[in-house]
């Protein structure tokens, strides 16, 4: 196996993967705290929806809202800062502390629509 300049073990996966990975995590958040998958999931459909559950989902959607904003923004400056975007260890890494915490927001809104449920 050849060396890979930037890569200490000379392993090599395209950042695309990873970055594909993100994006797929926010749209999965996105749509599980505003398109109303969380919200039916846990506390059923709209017609016959707990207020009290969905409620309490709500406030796990605020909690996970800080992780969710600290993985897009890990994400953009990934591919935005060339200081980042030119050393493949850094983007390496910079894409899976993003992916880490896309994981991290939808934890939060596991545990917090387990806990509201009915």
């Amino acid at each position: 196996m050849q060396a890979v300049p930037g890569r200490p073990n000379g392993w090599w996966i395209s950042p695309a993967l990873p970055t594909i990975a993100n994006v797929l995590l926010a749209v999965l958040w996105l749509l599980s705290a505003f398109g109303g998958w969380g919200t039916t999931a846990f506390c059923g459909d709209p017609e016959q929806r707990d207020a009290v559950c969905a409620d309490h989902y709500d406030v796990a959607v605020l909690i996970s809202f800080l992780p969710a904003l600290g993985a897009a923004a890990l994400g953009v400056a990934a591919w935005a800062a060339p200081a980042i975007r030119r050393r493949p260890d850094r983007l390496d890494s910079v894409l899976a502390a993003s992916a880490l915490l896309w994981v991290v927001a939808e934890a939060v809104l596991f545990v917090g629509g387990f806990l509201a449920k009915p």
